[in-house]
């Protein structure tokens, strides 16, 4: 398996606006709002940077009159606490991979993130963004995004999750009376991944060796297959190291290890910190996977095979790697 380290880390940048991913696209796609270095500009008002358009008139005006003197104190000490470990990311050659969360928080965290990848990504994809793909707009924020990075030439990073907020929105969609962001069952979502893996395929193609670089985040073996399959149709190499793919440690082995030993790029997730702030994360994994009981039991039943096979063929201290396809 690969060894280069990813840091994963979640932003709460909350601010709310109906109007926000509609207003994230089109500021997306025609002009640059910020500029990273700017942003960390003592001076500035950070408020005057947030800026949609006006529901009735269309007119561009602020979000708010104004941040309070300690609001924008703690948005500007985020900002810098960001630039730091992004620096020290790139220093050390470690990628950072933010996190996604609800659509009423993920148009800000997207903004903050495509501006660091316009800093930190010139020489390769150090900022990865993450996109959600139970999002009936996930496929049309990717191409903007990949877009955005062609036209402006920075190095494109994104990691592909199916998501893991769902009843919160439709719970806050029925309650606001907005559309439910929700693709419409899983058969949609998965549709959806696919959609967004081709899209990837074909801009890698479209452009110089290295512009891109995604994180296949699955437990689906269907969507790992499709994954692989797709690589091969596109020709893209496993040596090319612009695919990788990653899952939660003690889970699904039978998908990470085969990846590993055929050599394509394989990280195992391993989550930290106090149990309170884990065992949420962990929940909201599960319901992302709700197949897992089934995954374990069919986890289980390949284990206990492959160890009856090492017992009959007295190879109990059987080392995989040297069948491994990997030169």
């Amino acid at each position: 398996m690969s060894t280069p380290l990813y840091i994963y880390f979640s932003l709460f940048f909350i601010i709310y606006c109906p109007m926000c991913n509609l207003c994230t696209t089109l500021f997306f796609s025609e002009v640059d709002l910020w500029d990273w270095d700017n942003l960390l500009e003592e001076n500035l008002q950070l408020c005057k940077l947030l800026i949609v358009p006006n529901k009735e008139t269309g007119i561009p005006e602020q979000m708010m009159e104004g941040l309070t003197e300690e609001e924008d104190e703690q948005l500007k000490n985020m900002l810098k606490r960001l630039n730091t470990i992004v620096e020290y990311a790139k220093e050390k050659d470690v990628r950072v991979m933010v996190d996604a969360e609800q659509t009423y928080f993920q148009p800000a965290i997207s903004r903050i993130v495509i501006e660091m990848m316009r800093k930190f990504n010139k020489e390769k994809a150090i900022v990865f963004n993450t996109y959600q793909t139970y999002l009936k707009s996930s496929l049309t924020n990717l191409k903007v995004d990949l877009d955005l990075s062609r036209r402006e030439n920075f190095q494109f990073g994104a990691k592909l999750v199916r998501g893991a907020y769902m009843e919160q929105e439709r719970e806050r969609a029925a309650s606001v009376g907005y559309e439910d962001p929700i693709n419409a069952d899983y058969h949609a979502t998965t549709d959806m991944y696919h959609a967004c893996l081709e899209e990837v395929f074909y801009q890698i193609k479209q452009r110089p060796l290295g512009q891109i670089a995604v994180m296949v985040a699955s437990h689906n073996e269907d969507t790992v297959r499709f994954a692989v399959e797709g690589m091969d149709r596109h020709d893209i190499k496993k040596s090319d190291r612009l695919i990788c793919f990653g899952q939660l440690l003690g889970m699904c082995d039978q998908i990470s290890f085969p990846l590993g030993q055929a050599g394509y790029s394989v990280y195992k997730y391993v989550p930290y910190g106090p149990v309170e702030e884990v065992l949420p994360y962990l929940s909201r994994r599960a319901m992302e996977n709700k197949g897992i009981l089934k995954k374990v039991q069919k986890e289980k039943s390949l284990l206990w095979k492959e160890l009856k096979r090492r017992v009959k063929a007295g190879q109990l201290r059987y080392n995989p790697l040297e069948n491994s396809t990997v030169g």
